[in-house]
């Protein structure tokens, strides 16, 4: 097996599995630990792979994108610390918007229902959820249903999301970086986002420390955009301040 091959299983790997270790791929590939490591650091040169302590997992491109099945298996503590901070920010909110994604569905989770609310959103499992659970009004945006995030997208969904004006925008990302913005790998998708971006007066990004710094293939929305940044606090603060430089409150949890 060349360094080419080999690269691409690892990439293949950390894709099926949702992340990679040094040690467990040396022995499956028969390389030594240090081969794999320059294998990772070229794949993360290249943007396929973001490193970590003793292994890496995969970053979200135009070609491969995390499933919801997966994405509530990895950080689920940090995830609900994050999702508890931005539920916290609602203010006087009454409308609101809540992403597709397993954060925000955290976020409806975790709203109070002791308030009248009307939350939109693209996200299945979440309208399922507030419906089932509470006395919150939910309005379901239309269109095709991505069978990856059980969200629905494309002409429907944004037609519909720009005949409101929302009080508060709960966003989720794929990634956000200083230099790009927030970015996803759907075109659909981001045009949802954009369309929520726009039609809200607040805007509040909620997502893990391993979304910042990555870039992904469609922007839709500026760092500006938004009033606050929630994530955990696996974000360096040199870096969450390098953030707020660019106007939102950064909140680590």
């Amino acid at each position: 097996m060349n360094a080419d091959e080999r690269q691409h299983q690892i990439v293949a790997l950390a894709r099926r599995q949702g992340e990679v270790d040094v040690a467990k791929l040396a022995a499956e590939l028969t390389v030594s630990a240090e081969t794999i490591r320059r294998d990772l650091r070229l794949l993360e040169k290249h943007g396929l792979l973001r490193r970590t302590h003793g292994g890496a997992y995969p970053v979200e491109t135009a070609k491969f994108e995390t499933d919801l099945a997966m994405r509530t298996t990895r950080g689920v503590p940090e995830k609900r610390r994050i999702a508890a901070a931005a539920v916290g920010l609602i203010g006087d909110a009454e409308t609101i918007f809540i992403d597709e994604g397993f954060t925000p569905q955290l976020i409806a989770e975790a709203l109070p229902t002791d308030r009248p609310l009307t939350v939109v959103t693209a996200s299945l499992n979440t309208a399922a959820w507030l419906s089932t659970n509470t006395p919150i009004t939910v309005l379901l945006l239309g269109g095709r249903v991505r069978g990856r995030t059980l969200a629905t997208v494309d002409h429907w969904a944004s037609g519909m999301l720009g005949g409101f004006v929302i009080d508060l925008a709960f966003v989720g990302a794929n990634g956000i970086s200083r230099e790009v913005g927030l970015t996803t790998p759907d075109p659909a998708v981001a045009d949802v986002k954009a369309q929520a971006v726009r039609a809200a007066r607040r805007r509040i990004f909620a997502g893990i420390h391993t979304k910042f710094g990555v870039r992904t293939f469609c922007r839709f929305a500026e760092i500006s955009d938004f009033e606050s940044l929630v994530t955990d606090t696996a974000l360096p603060a040199s870096e969450a301040h390098r953030y707020s430089r660019l106007g939102p409150q950064v909140i680590r949890v």
